[in-house]
């Protein structure tokens, strides 16, 4: 048996991202978020893990539906941001931005990013150099602001950002190929944006996902990562902005994109 902290990821819903997190020397099986039951069933069954644990980033229904019935045929703790715990079903330890937690023996940084909610968390394994970001980040993109103000997701995606380069970000949907055609429209310049989009493409067309992707890869090719590089304000005419104003009109674009 190897220690290496085992991820596998497979889709969920329509377009959704369910995730497995194993730690071979606890037998410990944790979910980041409970998108729909079969599928999650389905993984577990191919992989021969039992579930422990489900740690949950929001409240929102494509991230929680299993969550009651999976604790009911496990008996799985559920962890949830102590913002929103009177909406996470089953929830059984509220946790909060900058608590270094354990679960299952694996360590987590939990980080507060709301925007998309206001109780969204993000959760960082730095032994498994992974973010689950949830509806927080995407790949080439960021969550659309339901409850929050463009202000508060720019804060919470700097803090994503301070993350090391090798980080591999797991978010909660399929959405990169339409960020990948939004973000071209407003950094056409960008050599290392047009190999992200030819990575995408090609993946996209043979049927496999477009995450995980290196945080790092994000940082110079996202640009709701880069509303306070002069490059993309240049290119999506408004140097010298704020960028807080930058990031609120990247985001109000890409609403109606």
């Amino acid at each position: 048996m190897t220690d290496a902290i085992d991820i596998r990821l497979f889709p969920a819903r329509s377009d959704n991202f369910g995730v497995l997190v194993h730690v071979p020397r606890t037998g410990a099986t944790i979910s980041i978020d409970a998108p729909e039951e079969a599928p999650i069933l389905a993984a577990l069954d191919a992989a021969g893990w039992r579930l422990t644990h489900i740690l949950t980033t929001h409240h929102h229904g494509d991230h929680v539906e299993a969550n009651e019935a999976l604790k009911s045929r496990f008996g799985a703790k559920i962890v949830g941001p102590a913002g929103e715990r009177d909406r996470i079903p089953g929830i059984d330890r509220a946790v909060a931005g900058g608590e270094r937690i354990e679960v299952g023996g694996l360590a987590f940084e939990v980080i507060d990013v709301p925007g998309h909610t206001l109780g969204h968390v993000a959760y960082h394994a730095p032994e498994a150099k992974a973010l689950f970001a949830g509806d927080a980040l995407f790949s080439l993109g960021c969550g659309r602001i339901f409850e929050g103000t463009p202000e508060m997701l720019w804060a919470s995606l700097q803090r994503l950002r301070a993350l090391p380069d090798d980080t591999m970000l797991y978010c909660g949907h399929e959405y990169t190929a339409t960020n990948a055609r939004f973000a071209s429209e407003v950094d056409p310049a960008n050599l290392m944006l047009h190999e992200r989009i030819r990575e995408v493409e090609g993946l996209r067309t043979a049927g496999r996902p477009t995450i995980p992707v290196e945080l790092g890869r994000e940082k110079l090719t996202n640009p709701f990562l880069r509303a306070d590089d002069p490059d993309l304000a240049a290119a999506f005419g408004m140097t010298g902005a704020e960028p807080a104003a930058i990031f609120t009109a990247l985001r109000q674009k890409r609403d109606r994109f």
